[in-house]
């Protein structure tokens, strides 16, 4: 018998086969993946409507014509929902759930086919169903605390009543992605199957379901009723263990994985249907607080820059992606630059002009590679690996087969011309020159060169492992290929590339230093830097602005910060001497000389602790004039307003396209809160007119504490906000 349709969508089909099995099918028509759009959950509500009127059915499979399941909600879509008022995103919430109810309460057993990817809500679609098979390589999860939100379509519901309330925190409050052995160990999924197996496999489950060999209605029944904890005080005692667990790592910025766990405690001995209001109500309070609006604004940014970097990638010249990569400089960041590409599966060729300083690179990547194995992260023979496709040389002669070459020399303009001049001499007319300079002009250091169109700026943050942030430097000359090759390397080695123009300190570290600026003047004005960093990290920065000098080193800061005075002297010009310079002068350099703002000893573990120290307060006490009382607002008044304020100017100048890139840079490179949504997201949130306020008291600390003009026309206009 041929399969007639019981449903034809856009999105989605339902067909009637053989052995009167039904077969929902997802199959979005203009998205590569599948997603749950407003399209989609309509059409899905007509096929399950279509399925309940037609008789004689044995069996229901839901499965994916595409090479993922569901990838979840559309959340570019549905963030209209959340700021449509409470009443409006309550039904759309339980239309939903009605919607998934009436599958689950189909009067036949039904499977879902987890053939690739199944997240969010997607794999709430298939906590619905009776059985789960997964194809190995599948993922499943629920990932929506990464959003500042929890499950809102019954995941809540259902997960402990399938895996149990500490499996179902676990999954919930991590919001990672787990593969099908770990699922199926604590029950989220009922079998794996190979790919190819997994279409029979699924008829095969509701068949034998069906004729009665299998018990699905008892397996419906578990996740309808109450959920099974003991006695109430056992209940109470696990979900309240959890809370202190989950809270002490969270933190008190990031709410959702707290109001999860105690959604899943209030309908613990309730009914699905009578459980649904407690997860409703829970999810709207999360989605309609800043919190959710600004990791959403993150997650659509990034959505925004991965399309924009694929753009670029693609103008790209089908021969760019790097298959051997230079590197000129075997200092810290060299070793760090040549163990990325090494670990992403580059060859590289590190260059330094003495053995002793090579050496001490190979030795920076080695290390690396042996913290991954100690961490299980790789085998030893992917160790063995990665440093066998390191090469060392004295010679410029090796670069001649590299398609990019990164200088990381000392930062040191001179310098840098020379070596990048004698470069150009070597490699190949093709090969794309970069420089992982963080405050010397691109166009500057362009100047020497032969070929300028094909030089731009690869700016790695320290350490070059763990940061995601690459600043991709255009010149004055720098050609638009140049800069889509440089963009397609950084994607190679896994790292999140922005494009930004060429000004001192490009884009991160010119908004940083009036930051800094601001954390001089408080020092000088007799606030104690102890405090500041306590109440920064309050804010929300993963360290104060003291330790983060010592961990950038005082004299690489008091470098930069003289740059950055020279680029902007009406801004940025420190008072002299700083509490930078005076430290820098007595020789307490930050991490690097064991003493700073902070005095640093390594644990048995030799990691660097940082301990308070008394002493430096006296070599402090030379740059301080006033005796200033300042409340925790102040504080951060004065280091987060010349900030903002800088930020705004790059966007007025054009340094980045757009106030999406400029807060993910920002969140990439230096740890700005992402809770806040980014420095422009949080000048949104604030209101414009709100921040100008806050400002005008102290624009007589000087000229980075004035509303940029960029902000006064907006200010004078009808969009008075960033984000549209």
């Amino acid at each position: 018998m041929a399969d007639r349709y019981i449903f034809q969508g856009k999105n989605l089909v339902c067909l009637l086969g053989d052995e009167s099995i039904a077969e929902l099918n997802f199959n979005h028509a203009s998205a590569s993946v599948n997603k749950f759009d407003r399209q989609t959950l309509n059409e899905l509500a007509e096929a399950v409507a279509a399925l309940q009127k037609t008789p004689g059915v044995q069996g229901l499979i839901i499965s994916s014509h595409k090479s993922v399941f569901i990838v979840g909600a559309d959340i570019s879509e549905f963030a209209g929902y959340f700021h449509g008022g409470r009443e409006v995103m309550s039904a759309w919430l339980r239309e939903t759930h009605r919607l998934f109810a009436a599958i689950e309460d189909l009067p036949y057993p039904s499977v879902t086919a987890i053939n690739g990817v199944c997240l969010g809500g997607g794999f709430e679609l298939a906590l619905a169903t009776s059985f789960r098979l997964a194809a190995e390589g599948a993922q499943v999860g629920l990932p929506e605390t990464k959003l500042g939100i929890y499950p809102g379509w019954g995941g809540t519901i259902r997960l402990p009543r399938l895996l149990g309330a500490d499996n179902a925190v676990e999954w919930i409050a991590s919001a990672k992605g787990y593969s099908p052995a770990e699922a199926l160990a604590v029950g989220a999924i009922d079998g794996v199957v190979s790919l190819a197996e997994l279409r029979q496999a699924c008829g095969s489950l509701v068949r034998e379901a069906y004729q009665g060999n299998l018990d699905w209605q008892a397996r419906q029944r578990e996740k309808t009723a109450p959920l099974t904890l003991g006695s109430k005080f056992e209940g109470m005692m696990a979900f309240g263990s959890a809370k202190a667990v989950v809270g002490a790592k969270a933190g008190p910025h990031y709410p959702a994985a707290i109001a999860a766990i105690s959604a899943m405690e209030a309908s613990a001995h309730k009914s699905r249907d009578e459980a649904r209001d407690i997860e409703i109500a829970g999810f709207i309070t999360l989605a309609t607080s800043t919190v959710a609006d600004s990791l959403i604004s993150i997650f659509l940014a990034e959505q925004f820059t991965k399309k924009k970097t694929h753009d670029l990638v693609k103008k790209a010249p089908p021969a760019a992606e790097a298959k051997l990569l230079g590197v000129l400089g075997a200092g810290i960041m060299g070793g760090g630059i040549a163990y990325q590409a090494a670990s992403s599966g580059l060859k590289t060729i590190m260059k330094d002009i003495t053995e002793a300083a090579l050496e001490a690179g190979l030795k920076e990547a080695a290390e690396l590679f042996v913290g991954q194995v100690e961490r299980k992260k790789i085998s030893v023979p992917e160790l063995a690996r990665g440093l066998n496709s390191i090469s060392a040389t004295l010679r410029y002669e090796e670069f001649i087969r590299t398609a990019v070459v990164i200088e990381a020399v000392v930062e040191n303009q001179g310098i840098k011309q020379k070596v990048l001049a004698e470069l150009e001499q070597v490699v190949s007319a093709e090969c794309v020159l970069a420089s992982n300079t963080s405050t010397i002009s691109i166009t500057q250091l362009a100047e020497k060169l032969e070929r300028p169109e094909q030089f731009c700026g690869i700016h790695f943050f320290n350490p070059v492992h763990r940061m995601p942030l690459v600043e991709v430097i255009k010149g004055k000359k720098t050609s638009d290929q140049t800069i889509a090759r440089a963009v397609s390397l950084a994607t190679q080695l896994g790292k999140k590339p922005i494009v930004v123009g060429d000004c001192p300190g490009f884009l991160v570290n010119r908004i940083l230093f009036p930051y800094f600026f601001g954390f001089m003047q408080l020092l000088a004005d007799g606030v104690d830097y102890l405090r500041i960093d306590t109440v920064m990290e309050r804010y929300g920065w993963p360290m104060g602005p003291a330790f983060l000098l010592d961990v950038i080193g005082i004299d690489t800061a008091v470098h930069a910060a003289r740059v950055m005075a020279e680029g902007f002297p009406e801004r940025m010009a420190f008072a002299s001497p700083s509490a930078m310079t005076v430290l820098q002068q007595a020789g307490r350099l930050g991490q690097k000389s064991a003493s700073g703002f902070y005095r640093y000893e390594k644990d048995k573990n030799a990691k660097l602790q940082k301990q308070s120290d008394a002493g430096v307060l006296a070599i402090l006490d030379d740059i301080i004039s006033k005796d200033l009382s300042l409340s925790d607002e102040e504080i951060v008044a004065r280091l987060m307003v010349p900030m903002t304020n800088e930020a705004i100017r790059c966007l007025e100048e054009g340094i980045v396209a757009t106030p999406m890139e400029l807060d993910l840079a920002l969140i990439y490179g230096l740890g700005f809160p992402p809770f806040r949504g980014g420095i422009l997201k949080a000048v949104d949130q604030q209101g414009l007119a709100n921040f100008a306020r806050s400002a005008e008291p102290l624009a007589v600390l000087g000229p980075c504490y004035q509303l940029p003009a960029l902000a006064e026309a907006m200010l004078k206009g009808d969009g008075a906000r960033f984000y549209h």
